[in-house]
């Protein structure tokens, strides 16, 4: 979902807050600006900041950054004096100014700011985009890179029932799709249109989703599972896999294909801070075992495994075999429905963009579209049309002519 901004690159996105600053205190309070604002700076914020009119060499660009920093903080300053009227600083034009400075600039010594360097930047989900609409975040899905807002829907697929949009959720861009799943159940079940199986895509679906949403909302969630990414995993038909690790739970022990125990039983956290179980093998046993070469590259040779805690990791293993199956493809074939809703948002009410400013009117947008989308979709049904198949190529449709 794109913002109704610019988008800026940091040097711009400095010297257009603090022009805007400057324009927006010309206004409020014309006096206290002649006294306290520099001649000099009418010739370097009097107009636009844009990239083409910036230096080219990188020595040049620091050399701005420090004087545009200097530049806000004498202004900064200069508003927080006990003499300055209080109210100044609750200008939202100066609010901006505050913590955009914050953002991109750090203290050098007492009177000096120093341009802050890409690793001490904050990150994604706090960083300030646009003076204009602090709320749109950059995100970055792919190849697809934005700065906005996301959205998120939930459809009906009942096959003898109109297929309608249930729920509508618009979230900064950053902000991951499985930490959307329980606020959409809890309002679904608000509105008493809790599904019993509720089709998802990956991104909504983990090993403790999958718990959760069956323990408190009695959903199923229905969608792939992220694969294993452990180089075992890809390599032997995944014989040497985490999944392929027997695990006696009451005993905390895990056996490996060789049939060798582990030496170490420890929950802690995994790198993504999920609660998790890992479990060592003694370097004893791994040092000899003949099927090291393609169950470790640690050295000395040393298999570690981490699991889930015991209900997660047994839901993410049948959530995993389910996929297998025919009728698991079946059912979730019935989720493409929604890639055919978001498309015809986007073709016909331009769910891409948004036309106003922060995250409240963008929803209020999303859902004005989402009932004129139920209205389109609902009257197509009462004309008796039935959601139409994606389309295939004419090389697609020549091999399923061929061969079927």
């Amino acid at each position: 979902m794109l913002g109704a901004v610019r988008e800026l690159n940091r040097l711009e996105m400095v010297g257009e807050t603090l022009r805007h600053a400057l324009d927006s205190l010309a206004v409020v309070a014309p006096d206290w600006f002649l006294v306290h604002t520099q001649p000099a700076w009418l010739d370097r914020y009097g107009n636009q900041v844009q990239s083409y009119r910036l230096p080219t060499g990188q020595e040049k660009r620091d050399a701005l950054a420090d004087q545009m920093g200097a530049d806000g903080l004498a202004l900064l300053t200069a508003i927080w004096e006990p003499a300055a009227p209080i109210w100044l600083r609750e200008v939202p034009a100066i609010r901006t100014l505050h913590a955009v400075w914050i953002q991109n600039f750090t203290r050098r010594e007492e009177d000096q700011l120093r341009w802050r360097q890409a690793d001490e930047l904050p990150p994604a989900s706090l960083a300030i985009n646009s003076l204009f609409d602090a709320e749109v975040r950059l995100s970055i899905k792919c190849q697809t890179r934005w700065i906005g807002y996301k959205v998120h829907l939930t459809e009906t697929c009942d096959e003898q029932l109109p297929r309608l949009i249930t729920e509508v959720k618009t979230t900064l861009a950053p902000i991951p799709d499985g930490q959307m799943a329980t606020p959409i159940h809890e309002a679904l079940q608000a509105k008493d249109l809790l599904p019993a199986v509720h089709l998802v895509d990956t991104g909504y679906l983990d090993a403790e989703l999958l718990v959760t949403s069956q323990q408190s909302f009695g959903v199923n969630l229905v969608g792939p599972t992220m694969l294993d990414t452990g180089w075992q995993a890809r390599q032997a038909q995944g014989r040497f896999a985490a999944e392929a690790f027997k695990v006696d739970w009451e005993r905390q022990q895990a056996t490996c294909p060789a049939e060798k125990t582990n030496q170490y039983w420890q929950p802690g956290l995994d790198s993504r801070g999920n609660p998790a179980i890992h479990i060592r093998f003694d370097k004893a046993d791994c040092g000899v075992c003949p099927l090291k070469i393609q169950c470790t590259r640690s050295q000395p040779p040393r298999r570690t495994v981490t699991v889930r805690p015991q209900p997660q990791q047994l839901a993410l293993q049948a959530a995993r075999e389910r996929e297998t199956t025919e009728a698991f493809k079946k059912q979730y074939a019935q989720r493409s429905g929604i890639e055919g809703t978001i498309s015809l948002g986007v073709r016909a009410f331009d769910l891409r963009r948004t036309r106003f400013i922060g995250l409240a009117k963008t929803h209020l947008q999303h859902i004005l579209i989402a009932c004129g989308m139920n209205l389109m979709l609902l009257a197509r049904w009462l004309n008796g049309e039935t959601p139409a198949q994606p389309r295939l190529s004419a090389f697609a449709r020549f091999y399923k002519a061929s061969f079927t």
